[in-house]
């Protein structure tokens, strides 16, 4: 099972994305949390640890995609790889294109990638 902690739900994974994770029995979809920016180390701590409960309480996880703010993901994947819990990123291609004088970013799924 698949553990998606991120800002994108996996119902809007496109199909290469889907069957990448295709390896995985199951997705469940775990919302990012929102990160203040004026939080300290000890803040990210327990946010980590809350989130590390979490995770450890769901039966079944293989491997948990992590993307995000970057302290968070970095603690929270050195607490899981301690305890053998794979981590995932996704990568892609940035497509950009310009319309009237806006730049728009379209991002595809290439693959995932462990931390």
């Amino acid at each position: 099972m698949l553990i998606n902690l991120s800002n994108h739900p996996s119902t809007s994974w496109t199909e290469p994305q889907l069957a990448a994770a295709g390896g995985e029995s199951q997705v469940i979809d775990l919302p990012f949390p929102t990160v203040s920016p004026d939080g300290d180390e000890a803040y990210i701590e327990q946010l980590v640890n809350d989130y590390y409960n979490k995770i450890i309480s769901i039966q079944g996880i293989t491997a948990v995609h992590i993307m995000g703010e970057m302290t968070f993901c970095y603690k929270l994947i050195t607490k899981l790889k301690a305890h053998n819990i794979r981590c995932l990123a996704s990568t892609t291609k940035r497509e950009t294109v310009e319309e009237n004088g806006v730049k728009i970013s379209k991002f595809n799924f290439v693959r995932f990638r462990e931390y």
